[in-house]
């Protein structure tokens, strides 16, 4: 059979039944195999929205999103969407399309012999768990056999198969293939000493990261909280993860989980990599009375450490939740007064415009929902103030943190599930990949787009205010930055345009029946409260509490409620 008829079956037997990519010359074989076999092959409108859109599939099914591309602009065309993929352990597989291997260069000392070759493998080694150029057919099968394999092995993410334009034309003999067959691997560790410290705590809290929800493990996590009864604070990708939460911790986090991590004696962290928009540049300050528990499925995570004597643990955070199933609830009730205790003082701070339509918004979007955002201050006001429902799911864009990732994700996300997803914006992030508009509309999809419209890239305007004395230069209308006119935007798309101004605007009757374009005008300067000084503590965010407040939350114990 034809090579790239056995690379669409293959995709068939491993349950895929959506693939997300643009046409080219090297990937012609690959697109005419598709439209012959039972898969969908949605057509985005720039590389980079099909790579997203495989990420939005991925993190809503539990398979492994594909993308293909074809050589040269194509694919360095995907490489955005490959570094989300990365970054956020999100199994993708990407092939993309080569010239054919009499045309390519091999080891001349030539940049480029083909037309629009480019050694994309060398490119996204680093951002991959791996890529290679499949260099005959007769190694087809291991390599897509193997790169599966990878996506979804340990901490997961992208790989990449480079092919040429002749392998994929290749006639072959698919019961001759060599397949291939992965060593059995182990992350068993002993963890006996975490029933030992948890036993020996007086105000414990787990900190749960994303690793938990890459695992799958989300309903067994809510079965540890409700047994262990110790608090829960987050990182900001794992917000939905836990209705009991007290919030999500770091530079721009819930002033209530800092301070409850801060006054914490032991942190048991599930799956979250402490990084410096986590727990700060100082590392030491972070939970500094605290003992740690570091529980990784990427041992190399371990190795950048929070506390030199913290209790690293190299392990799929599933085995250790069942384990966490077998220790001994936390009785001690008075450090979870504590903790609400800090909540209701802190109850009134930091409400601001923004966060209120962020709140209002998310009261009428349904349970079993998914929700994307974008990169800027739109993402932290729904991560600070969205009301999380019943299995409601929220994705972000978190390590890679790229602004154009919410459209072709919530794309992604509704081919996935068949439902509707609301995809929160800012005027930034949408023009980045404003054309995957075309797909909503071609595809007649049930996304729910709500710009917040401020007409700034609202992050840096603030950071330029703080550091450079106003000069708004390339981020307000002043300094060069514009928007086009989105409700003439969403009507040459044909998507039906709402525009909210109010609180009051925000009702019943605002989503409706299939797609639809909300922009949210904003008129006022936007920022994201409470923020992080560099060096700080995170508990001390700013705007700066009044100094009794604050050292009244960092006394509070049991004897004082």
């Amino acid at each position: 059979m034809k090579a790239s008829d056995y690379i669409v079956e293959f995709l068939i037997d491993k349950k895929i039944t959506d693939v997300f990519g643009y046409p080219g010359g090297m990937v012609t074989h690959l697109m005419d195999s598709l439209s012959k076999y039972p898969v969908n092959s949605h057509i985005t409108y720039n590389e980079q929205g099909a790579a997203f859109a495989a990420c939005g599939y991925a993190q809503t099914t539990g398979k492994v999103g594909v993308a293909y591309a074809t050589s040269g602009p194509g694919a360095t065309n995907l490489i955005t969407g490959i570094c989300n993929a990365y970054f956020d352990s999100i199994p993708t597989v990407f092939i993309t399309g080569q010239v054919n291997s009499f045309e390519s260069k091999g080891d001349l000392g030539v940049r480029q012999r083909g037309f629009q070759e480019t050694d994309i493998v060398s490119i996204v080694k680093p951002t991959t768990k791996y890529a290679a150029k499949v260099e005959s057919a007769e190694r087809l099968r291991w390599h897509l056999e193997h790169a599966f394999y990878v996506a979804n092995e340990g901490r997961k993410g992208p790989v990449l198969l480079d092919i040429p334009m002749d392998i994929f034309r290749a006639q072959i003999e698919p019961g001759a293939l060599e397949g291939f067959a992965p060593d059995a691997k182990s992350y068993t560790a002993d963890l006996s000493r975490i029933a030992d410290l948890i036993g020996g705590a007086s105000h414990p809290v787990i900190l749960a990261g994303s690793g938990i929800k890459t695992s799958g493990a989300s309903k067994l996590f809510n079965e540890v909280v409700k047994h262990l009864n110790i608090p829960v604070v987050t990182t900001m990708l794992s917000v939905d993860l836990c209705k009991y939460s007290y919030g999500f911790i770091g530079a721009y986090g819930s002033r209530t989980a800092n301070f409850i991590v801060a006054k914490s004696d032991l942190v048991i962290c599930l799956g979250a990599r402490l990084d410096v928009r986590q727990i700060g540049a100082n590392r030491q300050r972070f939970a500094p009375d605290a003992k740690i528990i570091r529980v990784e499925i990427d041992e190399g995570e371990l190795s950048l450490k929070a506390h030199e004597d913290e209790l690293a643990i190299h392990a799929d955070v599933k085995d250790v939740l069942d384990y966490l199933l077998t220790v001994p609830p936390f009785t001690n009730t008075g450090w979870l007064s504590v903790c609400d205790r800090i909540r209701d003082e802190l109850k009134a701070i930091d409400g601001r415009l923004p966060n209120t339509f962020v709140s209002r918004i998310s009261e009428y979007i349904p349970k079993s929902s998914i929700i994307t955002t974008d990169v800027g201050q739109n993402q932290v006001w729904v991560a600070q103030s969205f009301d999380v429902k019943e299995d409601q799911r929220i994705f972000f864009s978190g390590g890679h943190g790229a602004m154009g990732y919410s459209l072709p994700a919530a794309i992604g996300c509704s081919i996935a599930s068949g439902s509707d997803v609301y995809a929160f914006m800012g005027d930034g992030g949408i023009q980045m990949n404003i054309q995957e508009l075309q797909v909503i509309a071609r595809e007649n999809l049930p996304v729910k787009i709500i710009l917040f419209n401020n007409n700034a890239l609202g992050m840096i305007r603030h950071f330029q205010e703080m550091y450079f004395n106003d000069n708004y230069t390339q981020t307000i209308p002043e300094g060069g930055f514009t928007n086009p006119d989105f409700g003439a935007v969403a009507k040459a798309y044909g998507i039906p345009y709402k525009e909210v101004t109010t609180l009051d605007d925000i009702n019943e009757k605002l989503f409706e029946k299939g797609a639809q374009f909300i922009e949210v005008k904003i008129s006022e300067p936007t920022y994201v409260f409470p923020k992080l000084e560099f060096g700080k503590p995170n508990q001390d965010q700013e705007p700066l509490l009044e100094r009794d407040l604050y050292d009244k939350i960092m006394s509070l114990d049991e004897t004082c409620l």
